[in-house]
């Protein structure tokens, strides 16, 4: 007993200290940021992953994991799903590489969307990269990514 005892106060100890070199919001949701409070690259992909899933963005994605700024862009769209760049729901998505450029700190990743019939279509997915806020996604741009 004093064996297990010693145990989860040794884990418990150990969580703390990891907890106090963490930023708060990253702490809080999992993710282990660099050394300068950013989100990494490969965080930024995991989350884009995450955010369109395989067929887009489902309503809690859209409403929690987006800035308000991109919001105001959605709303001033109706007809056209900004998200995706597309009216219709795609067939599959795959996210590229992330890239990120620390003085701007911001990440982007292309987002290319397959339909079944046509040819597939490309956008760009911006990220913040400042991990002492929830991560979200910034801003989209549907012109085609220079490759």
């Amino acid at each position: 007993m004093l064996r297990t005892l010693r145990c989860s106060v040794a884990a418990l100890g150990l969580g703390l200290v990891l907890a106090a070199g963490t930023p708060a919001s990253a702490a809080s949701h999992g993710v282990k940021t660099d050394p300068n409070g950013r989100f990494t690259a490969e965080e930024i992909h995991h989350f884009l992953e995450g955010f369109y899933g395989n067929h887009g963005p489902r309503p809690w994605e859209r409403e929690n994991l987006v800035s308000d700024f991109l919001k105001e862009r959605i709303a001033e769209t109706p007809d056209y799903d900004l998200l995706l760049c597309a009216q219709n729901e795609p067939r599959d998505i795959e996210v590229g590489e992330v890239t990120t450029a620390q003085s701007a700190r911001v990440g982007w990743a292309t987002i290319t969307t397959s339909w079944g019939q046509g040819p597939d279509a490309s956008f760009t997915a911006y990220v913040d990269l400042d991990a002492t806020r929830p991560i979200e996604l910034l801003n989209v741009d549907c012109g085609t990514p220079e490759g």
